[in-house]
């Protein structure tokens, strides 16, 4: 344990948001003086974020509540390249309008967490775009791009886990980590930025900006890193039978979001009340000695806390009680997800493997097939036997819906529309 005199690193150290950083004592000094400008890049490649950002995320509230300035910095630009950090396959190339759009549905997420102004330390949103589109391509090779080398591009995980595997990887995208780079030096020059935050797979593209900082005649940058996270059964984190986590309510429900937390692996609990909520790290430490069944109490606080921050207290509470209603009451409650379905769908008679997938509740008809096999699927509280059920208006409940459910935790009614 390294003993930080600021209060960010201080905090950051105690939750286990640490993985990497290009010099603690130089960070910390300007951490404690509330000098500290970060930034951190988001590509605008869906409508949404999803859990796997949420760790950076919340590295910077942390910034900012310990008098710290956070930058989020839209990937209008870099998104039309493509970051191949973490990934086998070239990434799909996305038309303009999609991006555009895809970034303004992305922005209202980081007001949840962070507080914008013009204070000293009020959050800014950048975008990429507005100076990577305009720049012209001889003058960035000859004012930028004279500062990399191949070779030791070569040597980046991102570059090197593609060519080790022989799968493509695109010109285009292997002009991602100058790219990168160069956003890290507009942000110093534009904002007086001097910290970029990410995932501990950004390690090589965030010391690369550090080192063209330096290259260009910025000040001093520094590059800090959280580790990526898996579950303790080894698992990617935030991955589900139907899809990411997304943090949009549009895409994924407000209640689906409380059940992945309250779906937490024991082992995984405390870790992740120290990273993904608020909660004080004495009131952490009771809830991290809960045993036995007491763990699922803990494990609601999480849940709680968790879509609290993301989706505000009064939705938060009312997924709790939805699931208390529907676990403990047996009942059907008004406030689980709801599917409308056409009405000419349920007169033919509807597969119960299309429904299930239509819910989202598995991603395809072969998982469904696998979970019947298991015994994990249910029609109205009834385990599904026969993968050539059929579903119809006989089936709906007395309240007119019918409820498919996914293990013991995870629900969704359909509704005749």
């Amino acid at each position: 344990m390294v003993a930080f005199k600021s209060d960010f690193l201080k905090i950051l150290q105690e939750r286990g948001f640490i993985h990497q950083c290009s010099d603690f004592e130089g960070l910390d000094a300007l951490a404690a003086k509330g000098l500290a400008t970060a930034y951190v890049g988001y590509d605008c490649t869906a409508p949404s974020l999803h859990i796997g950002h949420l760790l950076s995320i919340m590295m910077m509230h942390w910034l900012q509540q310990t008098g710290n300035k956070p930058i989020a910095l839209m990937g209008g630009g870099t998104t039309r390249v493509g970051d191949p950090s973490g990934r086998d396959e070239t990434r799909k190339i996305l038309s303009y309008e999609q991006i555009d759009a895809n970034k303004e549905s992305i922005k209202g997420t980081f007001s949840k967490f962070l507080t914008f102004g013009d204070g000293k330390n009020g959050a800014v949103m950048a975008d990429n775009a507005e100076w990577l589109t305009k720049l012209n391509y001889i003058e960035m090779l000859r004012d930028v791009g004279r500062h990399f080398s191949i070779n030791r591009m070569l040597t980046m995980d991102s570059v090197k886990m593609r060519l080790e595997r022989e799968q493509e990887l695109s010109f285009i995208e292997f002009n991602y980590m100058i790219l990168q780079s160069y956003d890290f030096v507009e942000l110093a020059r534009r904002y007086g930025c001097n910290l970029q935050m990410g995932g501990s797979d950004q390690w090589g593209n965030i010391v690369n900006g550090v080192d063209l900082g330096r290259r260009m005649g910025t000040h001093q940058l520094y590059a800090l890193t959280c580790p990526l996270l898996t579950t303790s059964s080894g698992a990617k984190m935030g991955k589900t039978a139907a899809g990411a986590v997304w943090l949009n309510a549009g895409m994924l429900p407000v209640y689906d979001y409380w059940q992945f937390w309250r779906n937490t692996e024991d082992g995984d609990v405390t870790r992740f009340l120290k990273l993904f909520t608020l909660l004080p790290m004495g009131e952490i430490t009771k809830l991290a000695d809960l045993q036995g069944a007491e763990i699922n109490e803990a494990k609601k606080v999480l849940a709680t806390e968790a879509t609290a921050l993301l989706h505000g207290r009064a939705e938060a509470e009312k997924a709790a009680d939805t699931a208390r209603t529907t676990f403990e009451q047996g009942a059907i409650a008004e406030s689980l997800p709801t599917l409308d379905i056409p009405q000419s769908e349920f007169s033919a008679g509807a597969s119960v493997l299309s429904l299930f997938v239509k819910a989202g509740l598995v991603a395809s008809n072969g998982e469904a097939r696998r979970q019947i096999k298991g015994g994990g699927l249910r029609v109205n509280d009834v385990t599904v036997s026969d993968e050539k059920m059929i579903l119809t208006p006989a089936d709906l409940t007395p309240e007119g819906v019918i409820k498919l459910s996914f293990g013991k935790k995870r629900h969704v009614l359909l509704r005749p529309a």
